[in-house]
This record gives C-alpha cells, structure tokens and sequence, in this order.
C-alpha cells in the first residue's frame, strides 16, 4: 500500500513537472509574438514586459533544477520518466535562450523605431518571424504532447528559416549599398535576422531533446 501511495505521489510530481514546463513554454512564446510586435511598432510598455519575462523564466529555469533534482533524490523514476525529467532540464535551457534573444529583438526596436525601413528587408524579416513563430510553437507542442510527427516538421521548418536568413542577409545588404545612410540602423536587422536563425534552431533542439526522450534514439 506504502508502495502505490509512493508512486501516485511521484506520479503528480511528474505531472506538476509537466505544467511547470507548459508555462514556461507559454512565457517563452509570449515573449517571443510580443518582441516581433514591437520591432516595427514601438511599444514602450511592451517591451517593459518582455523584459519582465524573460527575468522570470530565467528565474523559473533556476527553479527548475532544484525541481527536477528533488525528484531525482527522492524517487527511483524508470527509464522513461528519468529521460523526461533530463529533457525538461535541457528544454527549460532553451527557454531561458529563447526568451534572452527575444528581448534582444526588443532591443533592437529602440534603435530602429525613428527610421523608415527598405521594404524588401522588412518584409524578409516579417517572413522569417512568422515562420520561426510556427517553430517555437510546434517546438513547445512536440514536447508537451510528445509528439514526433510535429518533429518533422521543425526540420522542414528549419531548413526554410536557414534559406530565409540568406535571402534576408542579401536584401539588407544591397540595402545597405543602395542607401548609403541606413547603413546604421540596418546593421540592426542583421542582428534580428540572426536572433531568430538562433531562435529556430533552439526551436529544433527542442523536437530533438523530445525524439530522443520518446525513443532514446537521437533523431537523422
């Protein structure tokens, strides 16, 4: 009886473990939709509360540690549980990044806001953020409902944003060339357009961290 009583305890701790990191990943695309919100439509309130975010995912991924090693300490959890335990570890990690470039996207709104960007660069960077924005989501998703199918598709995904970022990479330069006075505040987009290359490929660390707590088999 002791025994069972044990296991349904480690059962809801595993299961508090589960929410915990599904508002992290709320945060985390929270964070994320706001930063690209206020790029090109400043917002003064709304990065205070990117900021605010990404302080406290960081201080979530502090806590999670201690979590996931009272667990640990306090339980014998089989294979499958400890490889969730261990994902949640690195997962929670790349929330911390994810929500840290965010407000580097923020950043860049304030150096940006005064200036009229070139169309085509904007519009690469509109692209590129929608589609990064899908990752992050799918990303969140796969691990939640560990979900290998929408695994796939992060490696699809990620290929086009790598494409996408070449594709911006040369409209900002002939940019650049063009208009020999935005050549300040275009440099910004390139750091935007590298901020979410990073962005979706945390994104897809994240499906691979799932793959291999589902299978134990790192993904191809």
């Amino acid at each position: 009886m002791a025994k069972k009583s044990s296991r349904i305890f480690f059962r809801k701790r595993l299961k508090e473990l589960r929410d915990y990191m599904e508002e992290m990943g709320k945060y985390t695309l929270e964070a994320y939709k706001d930063s690209i919100d206020v790029l090109f439509n400043y917002d003064e309130e709304k990065i205070a509360t990117i900021m605010d975010i990404n302080e406290k995912v960081d201080r979530m991924n502090y806590l999670l540690e201690q979590k996931t090693m009272s667990i640990i300490a306090s339980e014998q959890p089989v294979a499958r549980d400890l490889r969730f335990i261990e994902a949640s570890i690195k997962v929670g990690s790349h929330f911390k990044r994810m929500t840290g470039l965010a407000s580097n996207i923020a950043e860049v709104s304030k150096q940006i806001k005064d200036e009229k960007i070139p169309e085509t660069p904007k519009k690469d960077i509109e692209h590129m953020s929608d589609l990064v924005g899908s990752m992050v989501s799918k990303s969140i998703t796969s691990f939640l409902n560990q979900d290998v199918e929408t695994v796939r598709e992060l490696h699809h995904d990620d290929d086009e944003v790598d494409d996408l970022f070449d594709t911006t990479l040369r409209d900002i330069t002939e940019s650049m060339f063009d208009e020999k006075d935005a050549i300040y505040y275009m440099v910004y987009l390139l750091f935007v357009a590298r901020f979410l290359e990073r962005i979706a490929d945390r994104s897809e660390s994240i499906g691979n961290r799932t793959v291999f707590m589902i299978t134990c088999e790192q993904p191809i």
